[in-house]
C-alpha cells in the first residue's frame, strides 16, 4: 500500500482542492512533498462559507510556489484571502506557463505586475471577475514582453476595452483573445442610440499592430462608437478560426466586411445581436439588429470552410421581421453556400418552414438547434427528417411543432440525439422513439433561459 502511495504522489501531475484545503504551513508542505511532479493546480473556494474553515493565504501560496517547482498551470477561484503579496510570490515559478485569476478580489495591478515580470514562461492569462485591477503596465509590460498566446478578461470593472490596444505589439503572438465588459443593471439601453450604419472604422488605421496569429476571437458586451478601440482589430485578423461577437454596440457591416476580406480559414462564428437605431446620411432611421444581407453575402463568398453558425437575436417581434437586419434569401446563400455541420437558430422570426426545406438538401448538416424559432412547423420537421447527416436536433420553445412532425421525424429513423424544451404542443410519449437518445422536458429549462440570455 505504501508503494502505491508513492507510486501515485510520482505520476500525480494535477490536482484540484478547495474548502477542505486549510492554512497549516506543515500540512501543505507535506503535500507539496508527497506531489513531487505537481504540474498543474487548481485552487476554487467556490461555495465557501466561513464555517468550512480559513482559506489558503499568502503564506500557503508561498508554500506552493517555493516547492513545487515543475508547477505549469495555476487556477485560483473565489480565494478572498490572497492578494498581491501572495500573488507576488508566483514571481518564484518560472516555469509557470498559464495562470487564471477568477473572482480573486483582493488582487490589484500591482500584484499583477510582478508575475508579468517574473513568470517569464507565462503564455496564457485570464482575468474573471477581479474588482481592482486597473492601471495597465502589467499589459503593457506582457505587450513588449510578446509572450502571450492566450488572454481572456471578463467582467473586470477597471478594464475597457479600449485599455486593451495597448497590448502593442504583443498581439501578433496573441492567438486567443477574449474581452467581456461587466455589465451594468440597464445595459439593455444601451442599443438604442442613434448609429451612422455607414460609418467606417477601418477608413483611417491609427492603431499600428498585427493580430496575424489571433485564431480565436470573442468580444461581448461592450460599447464601438463613437470611439474605435477594440472594433479595430476586427480587419486584421488573417489567420481567425472561431469568432463570437455577443451584443458588440454599433458595429455594421463595413466592420464584418473589413473582417470577412483579411482571412479565409473561418470555421466557426457565433452572433449575439439586438435592436439599435441606425440612421442614414438622409435621414431616414430605422430599429433593427446590426448586419445586413450584405454581410451575409460576404460571409458565404469568403468561407468555404464554414462549419459552426450561431445566430441569436434579442428583443426581436415575431410580427416585425424586419427588425432582423438580414433577410431569409440571404440566410438562404449562405447555407447553401458553406459545408455547415452545426447550425443554431435562437429567436430568428424569418426563418421558416421553407428555410427547413433548404436545409434538408444540406449534405453536411448534422446538428441543429431552434429556439423561439415560430415560424417552424409540423411541414419543417417532415422536410429536415431527410437531411443526410442530421443526427442531432434540438427544439426549445417552438410551440408550433407538435405531436405529428415527431412522428415525421420517427418514420425517418435518422436521428441519434432528440432534445425537446418547453414545446407545449409535443408529449413524452410522442417524443419517445424518435431517436436513440431522448431529453424531454415540459418546463422552462435552465438551459433555455441561458439560451435567450437571460440567464448568467
Amino acid at each position: 500500500m505504501l508503494k502505491l502511495y508513492k507510486i501515485e504522489g510520482n505520476q500525480r501531475g494535477a490536482i484540484r482542492v478547495g474548502s477542505g484545503l486549510g492554512t497549516a504551513t506543515e500540512a501543505l508542505t507535506s503535500l507539496c512533498a508527497r506531489f513531487t511532479n505537481l504540474r498543474k493546480l487548481e485552487i476554487d473556494y467556490s461555495g465557501w462559507i466561513p464555517e468550512h474553515g480559513n482559506q489558503l493565504d499568502n503564506k500557503g501560496l508561498f508554500v506552493f510556489s517555493s516547492h513545487c517547482s515543475s508547477l505549469i498551470d495555476l487556477t485560483l477561484s473565489f480565494c478572498s484571502y490572497i492578494d498581491d503579496s501572495g500573488l507576488g510570490c508566483l514571481a518564484r515559478c518560472k516555469k509557470l506557463v498559464s495562470l487564471r485569476l477568477n473572482s480573486v478580489p483582493k488582487i490589484t495591478s500591482i500584484g499583477l505586475f510582478s508575475v508579468a515580470v517574473g513568470c517569464i514562461s507565462l503564455s496564457a492569462l485570464h482575468l474573471i471577475d477581479c474588482e481592482k485591477i486597473d492601471s495597465l503596465e502589467w499589459l503593457e509590460y506582457l505587450g513588449m514582453d510578446g509572450s502571450l498566446e492566450e488572454l481572456v478578461v471578463k467582467n473586470c470593472k477597471g478594464i475597457n476595452h479600449h485599455d486593451l490596444l495597448k497590448f502593442g505589439s504583443g498581439w501578433m503572438k496573441l492567438q486567443k483573445f477574449e474581452f467581456e465588459r461587466k455589465r451594468e443593471r440597464h445595459d439593455h439601453y444601451i442599443g438604442y442610440d442613434f448609429y451612422d450604419p455607414s460609418y467606417d472604422a477601418h477608413s483611417t488605421d491609427i492603431y499600428d499592430f498585427s493580430c496575424e496569429s489571433l485564431k480565436d476571437l470573442r468580444l461581448a458586451h461592450i460599447k464601438t462608437w463613437p470611439e474605435i478601440g477594440l472594433r479595430v482589430v476586427l480587419g486584421k485578423c488573417k489567420a481567425l478560426e472561431n469568432l463570437w461577437l455577443e451584443y458588440v454596440y454599433a458595429l455594421n457591416d463595413n466592420d464584418m466586411i473589413a473582417l470577412f476580406r483579411s482571412c479565409s480559414n473561418l470555421k466557426s462564428i457565433s452572433v449575439g445581436l439586438n435592436l439599435q437605431r441606425y440612421c442614414s446620411e438622409d435621414g431616414y432611421c430605422e430599429t433593427r439588429t446590426s448586419f445586413t444581407d450584405n454581410s451575409i453575402y460576404a460571409l458565404a463568398l469568403n468561407y468555404p470552410m464554414l462549419q459552426i453558425v450561431d445566430l441569436k437575436f434579442t428583443g426581436c417581434s415575431r410580427d416585425w421581421p424586419s427588425e432582423i437586419g438580414f433577410t431569409k434569401k440571404g440566410f438562404l446563400a449562405l447555407i447553401q453556400s458553406c459545408p455547415i455541420r452545426v447550425l443554431v437558430l435562437n429567436t430568428a422570426n424569418f426563418f421558416d418552414d421553407e428555410g427547413m426545406k433548404a436545409l434538408s438538401s444540406s449534405p453536411h448538416l448534422e446538428t441543429l438547434e431552434l429556439i423561439l424559432c415560430h415560424a417552424v412547423t409540423d411541414a419543417g420537421m417532415r422536410f429536415i427528417a431527410h437531411t443526410p447527416c442530421l443526427s442531432n436536433l434540438t427544439l426549445r420553445a417552438c410551440h408550433n411543432v407538435t405531436d405529428v412532425g415527431m412522428a415525421e421525424l420517427g418514420r425517418a429513423h435518422k436521428l441519434g440525439s432528440l432534445v425537446i424544451e418547453y414545446c407545449g404542443e409535443v408529449s413524452l410519449q410522442a417524443a419517445q422513439g424518435v431517436a436513440k437518445s431522448v431529453h424531454y422536458s415540459e418546463d422552462f429549462p435552465d438551459s433555455l433561459m441561458k439560451a435567450i440570455g437571460l440567464g448568467a
